[in-house]
């Protein structure tokens, strides 16, 4: 079994959604000092490579400690969106492979904006799903939907309506993932366990393609 990393570092000078602060870390204890190291680390619940829990948009919606730990763990379908010029993908893009996302429990969508992440770029012009994608999608028996962008949403959103099309099924979001390239047109299996913590809207993950 061949293992991949999907997964941004958490590091104080990562990119993070606009307007959150960065992540900080603290020495909390040397070796030099106290005999042993641990750090402080503080962070934003939706920072680097992340899930999107229902209750991150919707009022009593379910956190991710109240869906049940397989749901964050199955066969996904791995598809490429790249060089849309529009930046919209539409139904058409996906329904080729409607037979094999009946067969899956994510879709991971590869768009290409992975490559710029750490400028400027990334937070911006990014490909997103059109509402009818969105719900086309939202009909599939789908745990979570991925991406290699910022947000499921454009930037310039004050609704986010992907966002909540999903939510409200209880797939969960994905974002800010990373290395979908070399998977594209694939079945793999995704490993995206949330850190487990009470009333979590989100929570970075470490997600992991397993292939056999």
């Amino acid at each position: 079994m061949r293992l991949v990393d999907l997964t941004h570092s958490i590091s104080a000078d990562m990119p993070v959604y606009p307007g959150t602060e960065p992540p900080s870390f603290q020495v909390g204890c040397s070796i030099e000092e106290h005999g042993f190291a641990e750090k402080k680390i503080s962070l934003y619940s939706h920072t680097g490579t992340h899930i999107d829990a229902p209750a991150h948009l919707l009022k009593d919606y379910k956190t991710l400690d109240q869906l049940p730990i397989d749901h964050f763990y199955g066969k996904a379908l791995v598809i490429s969106c790249e060089n849309i010029s529009n930046k919209i993908i539409e139904v058409s893009l996906l329904e080729p492979y409607k037979e094999k996302i009946k067969d899956v429990e994510f879709l991971l969508i590869h768009t290409g904006w992975g490559q710029y992440w750490g400028t400027d770029r990334y937070f911006t012009n990014y490909q997103v799903l059109s509402l009818e994608s969105a719900i086309w999608l939202s009909n599939f028996n789908l745990k979570g939907i991925g991406l290699d962008t910022i947000s499921a949403d454009s930037a310039d959103t004050h609704d986010y309506n992907i966002h909540k099309v999903f939510l409200k099924k209880n797939i969960i979001i994905i974002e800010n993932m990373k290395n979908l390239d070399g998977l594209t047109d694939n079945t793999i299996t995704l490993s995206c366990f949330p850190l487990s913590f009470m009333n979590a809207d989100g929570s970075p993950v470490r997600a992991v393609a397993l292939i056999e």
